[in-house]
Protein backbone atom coordinates (compact mmCIF):
# COMPACT_ATOMS: atom_id res chain seq x y z
CA UNK A 1 0.00 0.00 0.00
CA UNK A 2 1.06 3.45 -0.84
CA UNK A 3 1.85 5.58 1.61
CA UNK A 4 3.14 8.82 -0.27
CA UNK A 5 1.36 12.41 -0.06
CA UNK A 6 -1.64 11.39 -2.03
CA UNK A 7 -2.60 8.28 -0.22
CA UNK A 8 -5.34 9.63 2.00
CA UNK A 9 -6.99 11.14 -1.45
CA UNK A 10 -6.91 7.81 -2.73
CA UNK A 11 -8.52 6.37 0.02
CA UNK A 12 -11.19 9.00 0.25
CA UNK A 13 -12.09 8.71 -3.13
CA UNK A 14 -15.63 7.23 -4.02
CA UNK A 15 -14.64 4.40 -6.30
CA UNK A 16 -16.25 3.11 -9.97
CA UNK A 17 -15.33 -0.45 -10.79
CA UNK A 18 -16.39 -1.83 -13.97
CA UNK A 19 -13.67 -5.04 -14.10
CA UNK A 20 -14.65 -7.16 -11.46
CA UNK A 21 -15.48 -11.19 -12.18
CA UNK A 22 -17.90 -12.64 -9.20
CA UNK A 23 -16.42 -15.67 -9.35
CA UNK A 24 -13.14 -13.73 -8.80
CA UNK A 25 -14.19 -12.60 -5.37
CA UNK A 26 -13.84 -16.05 -4.20
CA UNK A 27 -11.35 -16.46 -1.47
CA UNK A 28 -9.63 -19.55 -0.48
CA UNK A 29 -11.56 -18.79 3.17
CA UNK A 30 -15.33 -19.00 1.49
CA UNK A 31 -14.23 -21.64 -1.17
CA UNK A 32 -13.28 -24.06 1.68
CA UNK A 33 -16.43 -23.21 3.74
CA UNK A 34 -18.76 -23.50 0.45
CA UNK A 35 -16.80 -26.86 -0.05
CA UNK A 36 -17.92 -27.99 3.40
CA UNK A 37 -21.23 -27.01 2.99
CA UNK A 38 -21.94 -28.84 -0.01
CA UNK A 39 -20.22 -32.14 1.13
CA UNK A 40 -17.40 -31.80 -1.65
CA UNK A 41 -14.68 -33.61 -1.16
CA UNK A 42 -11.42 -31.79 -2.15
CA UNK A 43 -9.26 -34.46 -1.77
CA UNK A 44 -10.78 -36.24 -4.74
CA UNK A 45 -12.20 -33.81 -7.17
CA UNK A 46 -9.02 -31.60 -6.64
CA UNK A 47 -6.69 -34.34 -8.56
CA UNK A 48 -4.61 -34.23 -5.47
CA UNK A 49 -3.31 -30.95 -5.92
CA UNK A 50 -1.85 -30.26 -2.62
CA UNK A 51 -2.98 -26.28 -3.11
CA UNK A 52 -6.47 -27.50 -1.83
CA UNK A 53 -5.15 -28.89 1.79
CA UNK A 54 -5.73 -25.93 3.42
CA UNK A 55 -6.45 -22.48 3.33
CA UNK A 56 -2.96 -21.16 3.94
CA UNK A 57 -1.57 -23.41 0.79
CA UNK A 58 -4.37 -22.47 -1.30
CA UNK A 59 -3.68 -19.14 -1.21
CA UNK A 60 -0.10 -19.21 -1.45
CA UNK A 61 -0.02 -21.40 -4.58
CA UNK A 62 -2.65 -18.03 -5.77
CA UNK A 63 0.61 -15.75 -5.35
CA UNK A 64 2.57 -17.90 -7.93
CA UNK A 65 0.32 -17.76 -11.10
CA UNK A 66 3.31 -18.07 -14.21
CA UNK A 67 0.14 -17.92 -16.89
CA UNK A 68 -2.88 -17.25 -18.22
CA UNK A 69 -3.60 -20.70 -18.66
CA UNK A 70 -2.10 -21.59 -14.92
CA UNK A 71 -4.59 -19.00 -13.53
CA UNK A 72 -7.71 -20.39 -15.42
CA UNK A 73 -7.09 -23.87 -14.40
CA UNK A 74 -7.50 -22.99 -10.45
CA UNK A 75 -10.24 -20.06 -11.53
CA UNK A 76 -12.33 -22.96 -12.96
CA UNK A 77 -11.68 -25.33 -10.62
CA UNK A 78 -13.01 -22.28 -7.44
CA UNK A 79 -16.44 -22.37 -9.37
CA UNK A 80 -16.96 -26.11 -8.79
CA UNK A 81 -18.25 -25.51 -5.00
CA UNK A 82 -20.83 -22.64 -6.26
CA UNK A 83 -23.75 -24.64 -6.10
CA UNK A 84 -27.19 -23.05 -4.79
CA UNK A 85 -28.45 -19.74 -4.41
CA UNK A 86 -27.40 -19.32 -1.19
CA UNK A 87 -23.81 -19.97 -2.32
CA UNK A 88 -23.52 -17.43 -4.74
CA UNK A 89 -25.78 -14.92 -2.63
CA UNK A 90 -22.83 -15.33 -0.25
CA UNK A 91 -19.71 -14.44 -2.89
CA UNK A 92 -22.06 -11.80 -4.17
CA UNK A 93 -22.08 -9.96 -0.81
CA UNK A 94 -18.83 -10.38 0.76
CA UNK A 95 -17.22 -8.52 -2.55
CA UNK A 96 -19.62 -5.78 -2.42
CA UNK A 97 -18.66 -5.95 1.67
CA UNK A 98 -15.16 -5.60 0.50
CA UNK A 99 -15.64 -3.05 -2.18
CA UNK A 100 -17.31 -1.22 0.30
CA UNK A 101 -14.35 -0.91 2.69
CA UNK A 102 -12.66 0.66 -0.18
CA UNK A 103 -15.12 3.21 -0.56
CA UNK A 104 -16.48 1.60 -4.43
CA UNK A 105 -19.97 3.56 -4.86
CA UNK A 106 -20.47 1.93 -8.29
CA UNK A 107 -19.90 -1.56 -9.12
CA UNK A 108 -20.45 -3.56 -12.31
CA UNK A 109 -20.03 -6.62 -11.40
CA UNK A 110 -18.90 -9.62 -14.87
CA UNK A 111 -19.99 -13.29 -13.91
CA UNK A 112 -20.21 -16.58 -15.90
CA UNK A 113 -23.19 -18.33 -16.27
CA UNK A 114 -22.01 -21.01 -19.18
CA UNK A 115 -19.23 -21.71 -16.17
CA UNK A 116 -22.37 -22.93 -13.89
CA UNK A 117 -25.11 -24.06 -16.51
CA UNK A 118 -22.53 -26.20 -18.36
CA UNK A 119 -21.70 -28.20 -14.62
CA UNK A 120 -25.63 -28.61 -14.16
CA UNK A 121 -26.40 -25.27 -12.07
CA UNK A 122 -29.17 -23.34 -13.69
CA UNK A 123 -29.16 -19.69 -15.05
CA UNK A 124 -32.32 -19.05 -12.49
CA UNK A 125 -29.98 -20.26 -9.37
CA UNK A 126 -27.04 -17.68 -10.38
CA UNK A 127 -29.38 -14.78 -10.87
CA UNK A 128 -31.05 -15.24 -7.86
CA UNK A 129 -28.13 -15.50 -5.51
CA UNK A 130 -26.56 -12.41 -6.99
CA UNK A 131 -29.91 -10.58 -7.53
CA UNK A 132 -30.11 -11.22 -3.50
CA UNK A 133 -26.61 -10.12 -2.95
CA UNK A 134 -27.17 -6.86 -4.88
CA UNK A 135 -30.33 -6.25 -3.18
CA UNK A 136 -28.47 -6.17 0.24
CA UNK A 137 -25.36 -4.75 -0.35
CA UNK A 138 -27.53 -1.71 -1.88
CA UNK A 139 -29.44 -1.24 1.16
CA UNK A 140 -26.52 -1.93 3.24
CA UNK A 141 -23.77 0.09 1.52
CA UNK A 142 -25.81 2.66 -0.52
CA UNK A 143 -23.74 1.57 -3.61
CA UNK A 144 -25.40 1.09 -7.40
CA UNK A 145 -24.75 -2.37 -8.85
CA UNK A 146 -24.70 -3.49 -12.43
CA UNK A 147 -24.42 -6.85 -13.29
CA UNK A 148 -22.75 -7.95 -17.00
CA UNK A 149 -23.02 -11.72 -17.83
CA UNK A 150 -20.21 -12.76 -20.13
CA UNK A 151 -19.42 -14.98 -23.07
CA UNK A 152 -16.85 -17.33 -22.02
CA UNK A 153 -14.85 -18.03 -25.83
CA UNK A 154 -13.94 -21.29 -25.41
CA UNK A 155 -17.51 -22.54 -24.85
CA UNK A 156 -18.01 -21.73 -28.52
CA UNK A 157 -21.14 -19.76 -30.73
CA UNK A 158 -23.95 -21.80 -30.30
CA UNK A 159 -23.57 -22.30 -26.21
CA UNK A 160 -23.60 -18.14 -26.32
CA UNK A 161 -26.47 -17.87 -27.97
CA UNK A 162 -28.23 -20.23 -26.09
CA UNK A 163 -26.61 -18.21 -22.97
CA UNK A 164 -27.59 -14.90 -24.40
CA UNK A 165 -31.22 -16.36 -25.57
CA UNK A 166 -31.72 -17.83 -21.87
CA UNK A 167 -31.22 -14.37 -20.15
CA UNK A 168 -33.57 -12.72 -23.16
CA UNK A 169 -35.86 -14.91 -22.47
CA UNK A 170 -35.60 -14.69 -18.57
CA UNK A 171 -36.35 -10.78 -19.17
CA UNK A 172 -33.16 -9.52 -17.35
CA UNK A 173 -32.26 -7.01 -19.78
CA UNK A 174 -35.53 -5.49 -20.42
CA UNK A 175 -35.76 -5.13 -16.53
CA UNK A 176 -32.61 -4.53 -15.57
CA UNK A 177 -31.51 -7.14 -13.76
CA UNK A 178 -28.62 -7.11 -16.23
CA UNK A 179 -27.21 -4.20 -17.66
CA UNK A 180 -25.18 -5.43 -20.63
CA UNK A 181 -23.47 -8.25 -22.50
CA UNK A 182 -19.29 -9.03 -22.02
CA UNK A 183 -16.96 -11.35 -23.35
CA UNK A 184 -14.06 -13.02 -21.37
CA UNK A 185 -11.71 -16.11 -21.27
CA UNK A 186 -8.80 -16.70 -23.55
CA UNK A 187 -8.97 -14.47 -26.38
CA UNK A 188 -6.21 -16.31 -28.35
CA UNK A 189 -9.24 -19.13 -28.57
CA UNK A 190 -11.39 -16.52 -30.86
CA UNK A 191 -10.70 -13.48 -32.49
CA UNK A 192 -14.01 -11.07 -31.10
CA UNK A 193 -15.50 -11.30 -35.11
CA UNK A 194 -15.96 -14.67 -34.32
CA UNK A 195 -18.92 -14.18 -31.79
CA UNK A 196 -20.47 -11.12 -34.06
CA UNK A 197 -23.67 -12.69 -34.76
CA UNK A 198 -24.74 -12.48 -30.55
CA UNK A 199 -23.05 -9.07 -30.22
CA UNK A 200 -25.24 -8.25 -33.15
CA UNK A 201 -28.25 -9.45 -32.23
CA UNK A 202 -27.71 -8.24 -28.84
CA UNK A 203 -27.40 -4.54 -29.75
CA UNK A 204 -30.61 -5.48 -32.10
CA UNK A 205 -32.45 -5.64 -28.56
CA UNK A 206 -30.56 -2.19 -26.90
CA UNK A 207 -28.56 -4.67 -25.17
CA UNK A 208 -24.77 -2.53 -24.08
CA UNK A 209 -21.82 -4.44 -24.76
CA UNK A 210 -18.40 -4.52 -23.64
CA UNK A 211 -15.54 -7.34 -24.68
CA UNK A 212 -11.88 -8.58 -23.16
CA UNK A 213 -9.66 -7.92 -26.13
CA UNK A 214 -5.88 -6.72 -26.05
CA UNK A 215 -4.92 -8.28 -23.01
CA UNK A 216 -2.90 -11.18 -24.40
CA UNK A 217 -3.90 -10.22 -27.95
CA UNK A 218 -2.73 -7.73 -30.26
CA UNK A 219 -3.92 -4.24 -30.53
CA UNK A 220 -6.02 -5.19 -33.63
CA UNK A 221 -8.37 -7.57 -31.46
CA UNK A 222 -9.56 -3.91 -29.65
CA UNK A 223 -9.93 -2.45 -32.70
CA UNK A 224 -12.09 -5.82 -34.09
CA UNK A 225 -14.06 -5.69 -30.78
CA UNK A 226 -14.73 -1.64 -31.93
CA UNK A 227 -15.68 -2.23 -35.77
CA UNK A 228 -17.35 -5.70 -35.67
CA UNK A 229 -18.64 -5.89 -32.61
CA UNK A 230 -19.57 -2.56 -32.01
CA UNK A 231 -18.86 -2.43 -28.20
CA UNK A 232 -19.10 0.66 -26.11
CA UNK A 233 -16.20 -0.55 -23.91
CA UNK A 234 -13.30 -2.55 -23.79
CA UNK A 235 -11.85 -4.54 -21.23
CA UNK A 236 -7.76 -4.61 -20.15
CA UNK A 237 -6.51 -3.19 -23.56
CA UNK A 238 -3.38 -1.92 -22.22
CA UNK A 239 -2.16 -2.96 -26.14
CA UNK A 240 -4.06 0.15 -27.28
CA UNK A 241 -0.85 1.85 -26.37
CA UNK A 242 0.83 0.42 -29.12
CA UNK A 243 -1.80 1.57 -31.75
CA UNK A 244 -1.38 5.34 -32.36
CA UNK A 245 -4.76 5.29 -34.40
CA UNK A 246 -6.55 2.87 -31.91
CA UNK A 247 -5.60 5.23 -29.09
CA UNK A 248 -7.11 8.30 -30.94
CA UNK A 249 -10.17 6.43 -31.93
CA UNK A 250 -10.95 5.85 -28.37
CA UNK A 251 -10.19 9.23 -27.06
CA UNK A 252 -12.55 10.67 -30.05
CA UNK A 253 -15.40 8.38 -29.07
CA UNK A 254 -15.31 8.48 -25.37
CA UNK A 255 -14.76 4.43 -25.44
CA UNK A 256 -13.77 3.73 -21.80
CA UNK A 257 -10.80 0.92 -20.92
CA UNK A 258 -11.01 -1.15 -18.08
CA UNK A 259 -7.47 -0.85 -17.20
CA UNK A 260 -6.20 -3.90 -14.33
CA UNK A 261 -2.96 -3.33 -13.82
CA UNK A 262 -2.03 -5.53 -11.14
CA UNK A 263 -3.64 -8.22 -12.86
CA UNK A 264 -1.95 -7.93 -15.65
CA UNK A 265 1.83 -7.95 -13.91
CA UNK A 266 0.47 -10.89 -11.84
CA UNK A 267 -0.52 -12.81 -15.39
CA UNK A 268 3.10 -11.65 -17.02
CA UNK A 269 1.23 -9.40 -19.98
CA UNK A 270 3.19 -6.24 -18.85
CA UNK A 271 6.35 -6.24 -16.62
CA UNK A 272 5.68 -3.98 -14.35
CA UNK A 273 2.69 -1.19 -13.54
CA UNK A 274 5.04 1.17 -15.25
CA UNK A 275 4.22 -0.53 -18.37
CA UNK A 276 0.44 0.02 -17.86
CA UNK A 277 -0.57 2.88 -20.34
CA UNK A 278 -2.03 5.27 -17.67
CA UNK A 279 0.34 8.37 -18.51
CA UNK A 280 -0.48 7.79 -22.10
CA UNK A 281 -4.31 7.34 -21.60
CA UNK A 282 -3.85 10.39 -19.86
CA UNK A 283 -2.07 12.15 -22.47
CA UNK A 284 -3.70 11.03 -24.89
CA UNK A 285 -7.48 11.74 -23.51
CA UNK A 286 -8.58 8.16 -23.40
CA UNK A 287 -10.85 7.17 -20.66
CA UNK A 288 -10.36 4.44 -18.39
CA UNK A 289 -10.88 3.19 -14.88
CA UNK A 290 -8.62 0.85 -12.64
CA UNK A 291 -9.67 -2.13 -11.70
CA UNK A 292 -9.26 -5.23 -9.87
CA UNK A 293 -10.41 -7.95 -11.76
CA UNK A 294 -10.32 -11.20 -9.81
CA UNK A 295 -8.76 -9.69 -6.44
CA UNK A 296 -9.22 -12.96 -4.19
CA UNK A 297 -6.87 -14.63 -6.91
CA UNK A 298 -4.59 -11.99 -6.96
CA UNK A 299 -4.91 -11.06 -3.10
CA UNK A 300 -5.21 -7.10 -4.28
CA UNK A 301 -8.23 -4.92 -4.46
CA UNK A 302 -9.24 -1.55 -6.18
CA UNK A 303 -7.65 0.34 -3.66
CA UNK A 304 -4.12 -1.83 -4.07
CA UNK A 305 -4.66 -0.92 -7.36
CA UNK A 306 -4.88 2.71 -6.96
CA UNK A 307 -2.20 2.95 -4.79
CA UNK A 308 0.13 0.41 -6.90
CA UNK A 309 -0.83 3.17 -9.70
CA UNK A 310 0.03 5.74 -7.52
CA UNK A 311 3.56 4.96 -6.69
CA UNK A 312 4.51 3.99 -10.14
CA UNK A 313 3.19 7.40 -12.19
CA UNK A 314 3.29 9.95 -8.87
CA UNK A 315 0.48 11.35 -10.59
CA UNK A 316 -1.15 14.51 -9.53
CA UNK A 317 -4.44 15.66 -7.40
CA UNK A 318 -5.85 16.70 -10.58
CA UNK A 319 -5.08 13.21 -12.45
CA UNK A 320 -6.94 11.69 -10.16
CA UNK A 321 -10.25 13.64 -10.23
CA UNK A 322 -9.84 13.41 -13.33
CA UNK A 323 -9.48 9.45 -13.61
CA UNK A 324 -12.55 9.72 -10.62
CA UNK A 325 -14.78 11.03 -12.50
CA UNK A 326 -14.16 9.76 -16.16
CA UNK A 327 -14.89 6.34 -14.58
CA UNK A 328 -18.17 8.21 -13.43
CA UNK A 329 -18.94 8.87 -16.88
CA UNK A 330 -18.08 5.68 -18.15
CA UNK A 331 -20.76 3.49 -16.01
CA UNK A 332 -23.52 2.35 -17.27
CA UNK A 333 -26.45 3.68 -14.94
CA UNK A 334 -28.55 6.32 -14.82
CA UNK A 335 -27.70 9.96 -15.21
CA UNK A 336 -29.10 10.43 -11.66
CA UNK A 337 -26.61 8.21 -10.50
CA UNK A 338 -23.81 9.74 -12.58
CA UNK A 339 -24.75 13.21 -10.91
CA UNK A 340 -24.37 11.52 -7.48
CA UNK A 341 -21.60 10.05 -8.29
CA UNK A 342 -19.46 12.97 -9.47
CA UNK A 343 -20.48 15.14 -6.55
CA UNK A 344 -19.19 12.80 -4.25
CA UNK A 345 -16.07 13.10 -6.24
CA UNK A 346 -16.01 16.51 -6.23
CA UNK A 347 -16.30 16.85 -2.45
CA UNK A 348 -13.80 14.28 -1.51
CA UNK A 349 -11.45 16.17 -3.69
CA UNK A 350 -12.47 19.05 -2.53
CA UNK A 351 -11.77 17.96 1.45
CA UNK A 352 -8.82 16.48 1.24
CA UNK A 353 -7.13 19.76 -0.74
CA UNK A 354 -9.24 22.33 2.24
CA UNK A 355 -7.44 19.75 4.59
CA UNK A 356 -3.78 20.49 3.22
CA UNK A 357 -4.78 24.18 3.01
CA UNK A 358 -4.87 23.79 -0.85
Amino acid sequence: MCKGELHELLVALPKCEHHIHIEGALTPHLFFKLAARNSIDLASTAGHDEAYANEEKLQARYGSFTTLSDFIRYFSFGSSVLLTADDFEELGYTYFAKAHEQNVKHAEVFFDPQAHTSRGVTYDTVAQGLSRAKQRAEQDYDMSIAYIPCILRHHGLQSATRMFQEITDAGHFVQGNVAGLGMAGDELIHPPEYFKLVFDTARAAGVRCTAHVGQAGPATFVSSALEHLKTERVDHAWIAKTDNQLMQRLAETNTLVTLCPISNVTLGFIGSIAEAPIQEFLDRGVRFSINSDDPAYFGRYIQENYCAVQEAFNLSTSDWNTIALNAVEGSWCSDERKKVLKRQVTAATSRWQSARGA
